[in-house]
């Protein structure tokens, strides 16, 4: 697999991200439960490795994978969304979460920021914030159809709504990171 350099901004923003990962992931997880009374449909540890995964992608999206990880991201992010409608959120509070992420990162990225020139602190802000607008229009995307496919069958007939169960958000996490383990394999 080819790879392209990064350049030397997003380079200092893929160093940011691995310094403070498991910051970012323990601060927005409090943030999360905190605000939102956990679903019985999706454990604490379910939520914590779906943050885990998105942080890690925003990593490599700022990182020489950027190209080949995008679709992954979109994928995670509609996968989000879909956990979102399992936990019982409104369409509104899954975005809330991820806005709370890109304050979180410029937060924690301000300093690596600050350093650079600003024509560089300018590309990486604007492509970080590209990055969570497109991951919160897939993760809306994946909240949408996961609502429609409880209210109707396939003869457009209202049933009785069903959240997908902690068996099926594991199953689709655990298919997501070995995506993202198998990408980063073939870097190497």
């Amino acid at each position: 697999m080819m790879t392209r350099p990064s350049n030397p901004a997003l380079y200092v923003l893929t160093v940011a991200l691995k310094e403070h990962h498991d910051d970012l992931l323990a601060q927005w997880l409090e943030w999360i439960t905190e605000r939102v009374a956990q679903a019985p449909h999706v454990s604490r540890p379910t939520l914590q490795r779906h943050l885990a995964l998105l942080i890690d992608l925003i990593i490599e999206l700022s990182g020489p994978l950027r190209r080949q990880a995008t679709e992954l991201w979109f994928a995670a992010c509609e996968a989000y969304g879909q956990t979102a409608a399992a936990r019982g959120l409104a369409a509104g509070e899954v975005v809330e979460e991820l806005q709370q992420l890109r304050e979180l990162l410029i937060r924690m990225l301000s300093e690596a920021v600050a350093l650079m020139s600003p024509r560089q602190s300018m590309t990486a802000v604007l492509r970080l914030n590209r990055t969570i607008d497109r991951g919160i229009t897939h993760a809306v995307v994946g909240y949408t159809d996961a609502l429609v496919e409880t209210l109707l069958n396939r003869r457009g007939v209202p049933i009785v709504a069903t959240q997908p169960g902690e068996d099926e958000v594991l199953q689709r996490l655990t298919h997501l990171e070995s995506e993202l383990d198998q990408l980063r394999r073939q870097s190497r």
